[in-house]
Parts: structure tokens; C-alpha cells; sequence
């Protein structure tokens, strides 16, 4: 496996890597910009919008992006449809789930333990508290798990996911309490793959929690990572240069690289 960097801007924080419609969608989270750029071949990032508050990522919907933003979720170029959170609060991360749910986790800026909490767009907020740093969250294809990080943690938790959207049957998926686990994506295999924040590496995990394959990388703080490309093999990886007092060429910067086991497209919010 090579791993390439895919182009050579830096962003402060990138993260809410998405494949979406043949193309691949990062955020620049605190800059509040939402960029794209080709998965065949390494290119520069095209500026889709840029946003006064943070964005935490992106999903397809019938009109245009759907979007994680300041403290809540709306459509990217439109009105907040509903706010998860307060004053010296932000959006984090966010995706959609395979039938359609669009999930946000939302933090403190000064990451205050037990602050952050899971919503899901639509429902009675929060599903889910007492996080700090919720990452994540990231599906089976079938839908019926749901893998959420608590990157202060260390942890990784698993739900089960019923037809509704409840939660239940939470486990400890992995505990790694010196790695700092970030975003995190799945395969068609029901493996799972997650960005290590401080770590410079991105590592995938069996079902069943064994460390499968790991990528080391030129940056020091990956984010996030989505299966994308032509054929759905192909890892990119976001890293930022948030916080770095001397960093280098490649902190902040998008990595990919040719996997075994390819991923599907987001799924679009319904």
C-alpha cells in the first residue's frame, strides 16, 4: 500500500471526510468551509461554501447538502432546522444513517467534561449525553450498529440500532486510553476504520474488536477517514495542523491510500 498526500493545503482542522456523488467532501471545521475535490486523481480542494460558524460535516439529501452547523443541522446554504445546544457550544461531527436519520454530536468549546451529546435531527434531543468529545458516528450497512467515539475517553462504544432509531445494548467496542480515537468510518465487511488523533496513524478493526491493519502517516493529527474513489477502495484520511506550534508540510494536509476492502457512498438524509 502507498499512501499519497492528496493535495498540499493545509487545514487548520479537517475533518467530516464524505464520499458524495463521485467526489470527496471535507470540512474545515472551525473555518467554517466546505471544500471537495476528485478521487481518481490527486487535485487541489474546490471551495463549496464557506459558513460564519463551524461545520462539523456534510450529507446528501434530495436538496443539496444537508449539514452539521453551529449548533445545530440545515441545509448547508439554508436556515438551522433545529439547535442541539447553547451558548459555548458547537457542532462536531455528524453523518447519515443508512435509512436516512441524520445523526450530529455536539461538544463544549472548552471541551468541558461531560458536556457533549448525540442527537439525531428530528427527535427529542439529546439521544444520548455525558459525552465530551463525541466522534463519529459511524454505521453498518445494515444500519443495526452504530460505533460513536469519546475521543477524551479514549472509547469507542458500540449500540445496537433498532428500526425506529433507539439505542440500545451499549458495549465497549474498543478502549485505548493513551490513542486519542477521532472520526471513523465503515466497510462492507463490517470492519471499522478510525482517524487517531495525536498519533499519526489510522487503523482498522474487525467486528469483533481485533486490530486488523494499520496506517502510519506524515501528520501528527488525523481526523477522519471515508472510503471513496472510483472504486470504493481507495482511504482517505483528513489530518489538521490545529494547535501545532511548528507544523509541518503535511499537518493539515489530505492522505489516501488503496485499501482490500472497499466502503459505499454516504447515505443520504431523508
Amino acid at each position: 500500500m502507498t499512501l499519497t498526500q492528496w493535495n498540499f493545503e493545509q487545514l487548520e482542522l479537517g475533518e467530516g471526510a464524505r464520499w458524495i456523488d463521485g467526489t470527496l467532501v471535507v470540512v474545515d471545521l472551525l473555518a467554517g468551509r466546505v471544500l471537495q475535490t476528485r478521487g481518481d486523481v490527486p487535485a487541489p480542494f474546490q471551495e463549496i461554501a464557506k459558513l460564519d460558524v463551524p461545520v462539523g460535516a456534510v450529507a446528501p439529501s434530495e436538496n443539496g447538502l444537508m449539514a452539521a452547523k453551529g449548533t445545530g443541522a440545515g441545509p448547508l446554504q439554508g436556515p438551522v432546522l433545529e439547535s442541539f445546544a447553547g451558548e459555548g457550544m458547537r457542532v462536531n461531527d455528524a453523518v447519515a444513517d443508512p435509512h436516512g436519520r441524520f445523526w450530529v454530536t455536539t461538544m463544549a468549546y472548552d471541551t468541558e467534561p461531560g458536556t457533549g451529546s448525540l442527537h439525531r435531527l428530528g427527535t427529542p434531543s439529546p439521544v444520548l449525553k455525558g459525552l465530551t468529545i463525541p466522534n463519529g458516528p459511524a454505521f453498518s450497512h445494515d444500519g443495526k450498529l452504530m460505533y460513536l467515539a469519546d475521543s477524551a475517553r479514549g472509547i469507542v462504544h458500540r449500540f445496537h440500532v433498532d428500526d425506529d432509531g433507539e439505542l440500545s445494548g451499549r458495549r465497549v467496542f474498543l478502549h485505548t486510553p493513551h490513542h486519542t480515537p477521532d472520526g471513523m468510518t465503515t466497510d462492507v465487511a463490517g470492519n471499522v476504520w478510525i482517524a487517531f488523533w495525536g498519533a499519526s496513524v489510522a487503523r482498522r478493526y474487525r467486528p469483533d474488536g481485533r486490530l486488523d491493519r494499520e496506517i502510519r502517516l506524515p501528520a501528527k493529527q488525523p481526523t477522519s477517514v471515508c472510503l471513496g474513489g472510483p472504486d470504493l477502495g481507495r482511504l482517505f484520511i483528513t489530518t489538521a495542523k490545529y494547535g501545532l506550534r511548528r507544523p509541518t508540510l503535511h499537518d493539515g494536509a489530505l492522505f489516501a491510500v488503496d485499501v482490500d476492502v472497499p466502503g459505499r457512498p454516504a447515505n443520504a438524509v431523508s
